[in-house]
């Protein structure tokens, strides 16, 4: 059994030593659009491919951590179903939140990924083993980007970040061949 995912080499070996991966929400967990109710409820949308990549990763040991601008109760309710236990909500200043979790898990900008799309997510993408950002991020993002996914935010953009880790470390295979099985 032969994944169908390629990835460049040397991308697959910058992904290798990463242990926690950093993302944004909106824009990335999201389409980055911002859904009111009548009564000024926050309403947010989540991509089911991201929720299994997610799992995923968690599985085989790697921590995902969210830091962003935004806090909702969507968005707790998701981060909880999920598992995510390493959170930083309503934050702009993301470059010592990452620092904290780092601190927290003893690892280092070496050992670290990140997910953004927009300004507030750059003094972390430029700081982590790899840069990643989804289709549609700001021009200044992709540029910086080790990786850019076919997909935008909110539509699978995460899980292709997801699966690109899950290659780099050999793990995709069994898992794939688990689900077959």
């Amino acid at each position: 059994m032969t994944p169908v995912l390629q990835h460049d080499p040397a991308l697959l070996l910058r992904a290798q030593p990463v242990r926690v991966v950093f993302f944004d929400i909106d824009g990335v967990f999201t389409d980055g659009g911002l859904y009111f109710s009548e009564q000024g409820e926050t309403l947010k949308r989540f991509h089911t491919l991201d929720g299994q990549g997610i799992k995923m990763l968690q599985r085989v040991g790697i921590t995902p951590a969210v830091i962003t601008g935004r806090d909702s109760a969507p968005l707790r309710l998701r981060l909880k179903a999920l598992g995510i236990a390493h959170a930083v909500l309503g934050t702009e200043d993301k470059r010592p939140a990452a620092e904290k979790i780092l601190a927290d898990l003893q690892l280092t900008w070496a050992q670290a990924a990140a997910v953004g799309d927009d300004w507030p997510d750059l003094p972390v993408l430029q700081r982590v083993a790899l840069a990643c950002a989804p289709a549609q991020a700001h021009p200044e993002v992709v540029a910086r980007a080790h990786f850019v996914t076919t997909r935008h935010g909110g539509a699978g953009a995460v899980r292709e970040v997801c699966d690109l880790l899950l290659v780099a470390q050999a793990r995709y295979a069994d898992l794939l061949r688990d689900y077959l099985a």
